[in-house]
């Protein structure tokens, strides 16, 4: 089943297919400064439900990764970029996170959460 999400202001709305089994909690800086849990999704997996204009963009570091957040109220929304899960990018399998913070009517207790030390991973 299908479940939305939007960031504080609402003017960025997202739809991910399902529910996830799982979140993930990231140690590195950026994550760590968000605050955020991850949700990953493929790309055919998630739905941006607004305008791309109401999105902007944040890069760092090796600029593989696309950082999204509301332009008007700022929250962190989604990644996109290439699966990480093996310590090296697989541009061949590109992954959607969304911050799952985010999600309506979701329980986020009700999933385990995952740490991973992106703090001395990358």
């Amino acid at each position: 089943m299908a479940i939305k999400g939007s960031c504080h202001c609402g003017a960025t709305q997202f739809e991910v297919e399902a529910a996830p089994e799982n979140v993930t909690r990231c140690t590195c800086s950026f994550c760590s400064k968000r605050g955020v849990l991850w949700a990953y999704y493929s790309p055919a997996g998630f739905k941006l439900l607004t305008a791309r204009d109401r999105v902007s963009t944040y890069q760092f570091h090796t600029y593989t990764g696309h950082h999204h957040h509301c332009a008007i109220c700022g929250c962190g929304t989604y990644s996109e970029s290439p699966d990480w899960s093996t310590g090296k990018p697989d541009f061949d399998n590109p992954k959607v996170s969304v911050n799952a913070r985010l999600f309506d009517d979701f329980d986020l207790d009700a999933v385990e959460v995952v740490t991973i030390d992106g703090k001395n991973l990358w």
